[in-house]
Protein backbone atom coordinates (compact mmCIF):
# COMPACT_ATOMS: atom_id res chain seq x y z
CA UNK A 1 0.00 0.00 0.00
CA UNK A 2 3.06 2.18 0.51
CA UNK A 3 4.40 2.25 -3.07
CA UNK A 4 1.10 2.39 -4.56
CA UNK A 5 0.11 5.95 -2.28
CA UNK A 6 3.60 6.45 -3.35
CA UNK A 7 3.11 5.99 -6.97
CA UNK A 8 -0.37 7.94 -6.83
CA UNK A 9 1.49 10.93 -5.33
CA UNK A 10 4.53 10.99 -7.98
CA UNK A 11 2.00 10.49 -11.05
CA UNK A 12 -0.19 13.33 -9.79
CA UNK A 13 3.08 15.84 -9.52
CA UNK A 14 3.93 14.57 -12.75
CA UNK A 15 0.29 15.30 -14.31
CA UNK A 16 0.99 18.87 -12.95
CA UNK A 17 3.89 19.54 -15.22
CA UNK A 18 2.07 17.68 -17.97
CA UNK A 19 -0.51 20.72 -17.61
CA UNK A 20 1.57 23.30 -17.46
CA UNK A 21 3.56 21.44 -20.56
CA UNK A 22 0.19 21.77 -22.20
CA UNK A 23 0.01 25.72 -21.38
CA UNK A 24 3.41 26.20 -22.36
CA UNK A 25 2.48 24.63 -26.20
CA UNK A 26 0.15 27.37 -26.76
CA UNK A 27 -3.15 26.29 -25.00
CA UNK A 28 -3.30 29.69 -22.82
CA UNK A 29 -1.58 33.44 -23.35
CA UNK A 30 -0.86 36.32 -21.10
CA UNK A 31 -2.26 39.82 -22.23
CA UNK A 32 0.53 42.27 -22.14
CA UNK A 33 -0.02 45.23 -20.34
CA UNK A 34 -1.15 48.14 -21.88
CA UNK A 35 1.69 50.26 -22.89
CA UNK A 36 2.27 54.54 -23.11
CA UNK A 37 2.41 54.26 -27.20
CA UNK A 38 2.07 52.25 -30.30
CA UNK A 39 4.66 50.13 -31.07
CA UNK A 40 5.95 49.98 -34.61
CA UNK A 41 6.65 46.57 -35.57
CA UNK A 42 8.63 46.92 -38.97
CA UNK A 43 9.95 49.44 -40.89
CA UNK A 44 11.59 50.68 -44.53
CA UNK A 45 13.75 52.91 -46.11
CA UNK A 46 14.33 53.61 -49.37
CA UNK A 47 18.03 55.04 -49.93
CA UNK A 48 19.81 56.79 -52.83
CA UNK A 49 23.80 56.65 -52.59
CA UNK A 50 24.24 60.44 -53.56
CA UNK A 51 25.31 62.11 -56.96
CA UNK A 52 27.73 59.93 -57.60
CA UNK A 53 24.75 56.95 -58.24
CA UNK A 54 21.72 58.71 -58.67
CA UNK A 55 20.04 56.14 -60.52
CA UNK A 56 20.43 53.77 -57.56
CA UNK A 57 17.54 52.90 -55.11
CA UNK A 58 18.84 50.75 -52.45
CA UNK A 59 16.22 49.22 -49.88
CA UNK A 60 16.16 48.70 -46.41
CA UNK A 61 13.34 47.05 -44.16
CA UNK A 62 13.47 45.87 -40.31
CA UNK A 63 11.07 44.02 -38.34
CA UNK A 64 10.35 42.41 -34.88
CA UNK A 65 8.84 39.10 -34.84
CA UNK A 66 6.44 39.64 -31.89
CA UNK A 67 3.97 42.29 -30.73
CA UNK A 68 4.91 41.35 -27.13
CA UNK A 69 7.20 39.13 -25.07
CA UNK A 70 8.31 38.36 -21.55
CA UNK A 71 11.87 37.66 -19.64
CA UNK A 72 13.47 34.91 -20.75
CA UNK A 73 11.45 34.11 -24.19
CA UNK A 74 13.25 34.64 -27.21
CA UNK A 75 12.44 37.63 -30.43
CA UNK A 76 13.91 37.63 -34.07
CA UNK A 77 14.71 40.77 -36.18
CA UNK A 78 14.75 40.25 -39.25
CA UNK A 79 17.04 42.50 -41.47
CA UNK A 80 16.47 43.17 -45.41
CA UNK A 81 18.90 44.52 -47.80
CA UNK A 82 17.50 44.75 -51.28
CA UNK A 83 17.68 47.44 -54.51
CA UNK A 84 15.11 48.14 -56.84
CA UNK A 85 17.39 49.35 -59.84
CA UNK A 86 20.09 48.28 -62.35
CA UNK A 87 23.47 47.21 -61.10
CA UNK A 88 24.64 44.20 -58.94
CA UNK A 89 25.85 45.37 -55.52
CA UNK A 90 27.17 43.03 -52.76
CA UNK A 91 26.54 43.26 -49.66
CA UNK A 92 29.38 42.01 -46.97
CA UNK A 93 28.21 42.73 -43.70
CA UNK A 94 25.08 43.35 -41.88
CA UNK A 95 24.81 44.94 -37.79
CA UNK A 96 21.86 44.48 -35.85
CA UNK A 97 21.57 47.48 -33.24
CA UNK A 98 19.52 45.63 -30.84
CA UNK A 99 17.55 47.31 -27.27
CA UNK A 100 19.59 48.32 -24.83
CA UNK A 101 20.31 45.83 -22.16
CA UNK A 102 20.54 42.74 -24.84
CA UNK A 103 22.64 39.98 -24.91
CA UNK A 104 24.59 38.38 -27.52
CA UNK A 105 22.26 36.66 -30.46
CA UNK A 106 21.73 32.96 -29.38
CA UNK A 107 21.40 32.25 -33.39
CA UNK A 108 21.79 34.09 -36.47
CA UNK A 109 20.57 32.93 -40.04
CA UNK A 110 21.63 34.46 -43.32
CA UNK A 111 19.34 34.00 -46.35
CA UNK A 112 20.84 34.81 -49.71
CA UNK A 113 20.83 34.03 -53.18
CA UNK A 114 23.57 31.37 -54.08
CA UNK A 115 25.02 31.11 -58.00
CA UNK A 116 23.29 27.99 -59.73
CA UNK A 117 21.45 26.96 -55.79
CA UNK A 118 18.89 30.19 -55.87
CA UNK A 119 18.13 31.48 -52.00
CA UNK A 120 19.83 29.63 -49.38
CA UNK A 121 19.28 30.16 -45.49
CA UNK A 122 22.46 29.44 -43.80
CA UNK A 123 23.19 30.15 -39.78
CA UNK A 124 26.28 32.13 -39.53
CA UNK A 125 28.61 33.65 -36.72
CA UNK A 126 27.94 36.38 -35.30
CA UNK A 127 30.48 39.20 -34.17
CA UNK A 128 30.58 42.14 -32.37
CA UNK A 129 30.38 45.30 -34.12
CA UNK A 130 29.96 48.76 -32.68
CA UNK A 131 27.27 48.81 -30.81
CA UNK A 132 25.94 46.29 -32.19
CA UNK A 133 26.14 42.39 -33.24
CA UNK A 134 27.11 42.09 -37.01
CA UNK A 135 27.30 39.21 -39.50
CA UNK A 136 29.90 38.92 -42.54
CA UNK A 137 31.06 37.24 -45.85
CA UNK A 138 33.30 37.99 -48.62
CA UNK A 139 29.92 39.37 -50.72
CA UNK A 140 26.53 38.15 -50.46
CA UNK A 141 25.03 38.62 -54.31
CA UNK A 142 21.74 41.12 -54.50
CA UNK A 143 19.97 42.37 -57.59
CA UNK A 144 16.40 43.79 -58.05
CA UNK A 145 14.98 40.02 -57.37
CA UNK A 146 17.07 38.89 -54.96
CA UNK A 147 17.29 40.62 -51.43
CA UNK A 148 20.43 39.25 -49.12
CA UNK A 149 17.98 38.67 -45.46
CA UNK A 150 19.81 38.57 -41.86
CA UNK A 151 17.58 37.43 -39.19
CA UNK A 152 19.30 37.97 -34.94
CA UNK A 153 17.37 35.95 -32.54
CA UNK A 154 18.31 37.49 -29.04
CA UNK A 155 16.67 36.09 -25.32
CA UNK A 156 14.65 38.88 -23.70
CA UNK A 157 16.57 39.89 -20.53
CA UNK A 158 15.27 39.65 -17.31
CA UNK A 159 15.12 43.70 -16.61
CA UNK A 160 12.30 43.66 -19.00
CA UNK A 161 8.60 44.74 -17.47
CA UNK A 162 5.16 45.03 -18.35
CA UNK A 163 3.89 47.32 -20.53
CA UNK A 164 7.51 48.82 -21.26
CA UNK A 165 8.53 49.56 -24.66
CA UNK A 166 11.29 47.38 -25.98
CA UNK A 167 12.80 49.83 -28.53
CA UNK A 168 15.70 48.64 -30.85
CA UNK A 169 18.10 51.12 -32.60
CA UNK A 170 18.36 50.79 -36.41
CA UNK A 171 20.62 48.46 -38.63
CA UNK A 172 23.86 49.01 -40.39
CA UNK A 173 24.72 47.77 -44.26
CA UNK A 174 28.96 47.22 -45.56
CA UNK A 175 28.78 46.54 -49.44
CA UNK A 176 29.62 48.10 -52.67
CA UNK A 177 27.86 50.45 -54.81
CA UNK A 178 27.08 52.81 -52.40
CA UNK A 179 24.99 49.81 -50.48
CA UNK A 180 26.67 50.79 -47.16
CA UNK A 181 24.78 52.90 -45.21
CA UNK A 182 23.69 53.34 -41.46
CA UNK A 183 19.79 53.66 -40.12
CA UNK A 184 19.42 54.40 -36.94
CA UNK A 185 15.97 55.47 -37.47
CA UNK A 186 14.73 52.09 -38.16
CA UNK A 187 13.80 51.74 -34.47
CA UNK A 188 10.84 49.05 -34.40
CA UNK A 189 9.85 47.49 -31.05
CA UNK A 190 7.76 45.21 -28.77
CA UNK A 191 5.79 45.57 -25.35
CA UNK A 192 7.13 43.80 -22.49
CA UNK A 193 4.55 41.70 -20.71
CA UNK A 194 4.73 38.97 -17.60
CA UNK A 195 5.51 35.91 -18.24
CA UNK A 196 2.36 32.97 -19.30
CA UNK A 197 2.11 30.40 -17.34
CA UNK A 198 3.71 28.26 -19.62
CA UNK A 199 6.17 30.24 -19.96
CA UNK A 200 6.93 30.89 -15.96
CA UNK A 201 6.92 26.79 -16.12
CA UNK A 202 9.75 26.44 -18.57
CA UNK A 203 11.47 29.20 -16.44
CA UNK A 204 11.18 26.97 -13.68
CA UNK A 205 12.56 24.04 -15.23
CA UNK A 206 15.34 25.88 -16.85
CA UNK A 207 16.43 27.20 -13.02
CA UNK A 208 16.44 23.26 -11.92
CA UNK A 209 18.08 21.93 -15.19
CA UNK A 210 14.84 20.65 -16.72
CA UNK A 211 14.54 23.29 -19.63
CA UNK A 212 15.49 24.15 -22.96
CA UNK A 213 16.93 27.40 -23.52
CA UNK A 214 15.62 27.46 -26.85
CA UNK A 215 11.52 27.66 -25.57
CA UNK A 216 11.72 23.91 -25.59
CA UNK A 217 9.68 21.46 -23.24
CA UNK A 218 12.93 19.96 -21.86
CA UNK A 219 16.55 19.19 -23.14
CA UNK A 220 16.49 15.86 -20.81
CA UNK A 221 13.21 14.18 -22.67
CA UNK A 222 9.74 14.53 -23.65
CA UNK A 223 6.73 14.34 -21.26
CA UNK A 224 6.39 10.17 -21.75
CA UNK A 225 9.94 9.68 -20.80
CA UNK A 226 9.31 12.28 -18.00
CA UNK A 227 6.20 10.30 -16.73
CA UNK A 228 8.30 6.92 -17.18
CA UNK A 229 11.01 7.83 -15.53
CA UNK A 230 8.88 9.02 -12.30
CA UNK A 231 6.96 5.63 -12.39
CA UNK A 232 10.50 3.86 -12.39
CA UNK A 233 11.69 5.58 -9.69
CA UNK A 234 8.64 5.08 -7.26
CA UNK A 235 8.05 1.55 -8.23
CA UNK A 236 11.70 0.54 -7.89
CA UNK A 237 12.22 2.44 -4.30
Amino acid sequence: MRKISRLAAGISATALVVSGAGIALGSATATAEPATQPCVQSKHVDYNPGISSVWITHTYDKSVDVKDAAPGTLVTYKLVVGTTSIGNPYVNGIVDFPPLGFGKPVKAEVTAYHFGQGQQTNEVTVEPSGEGWGVNSTGWFVNSGNTVTAEFTYKVPDSIKAGQLVVSRGMQVHGTVGVGSEQHGMTVCFAGRNANPGEALLGSLDDGGLGSSQNGLSSTGSVTDIITDVIKNLIGS
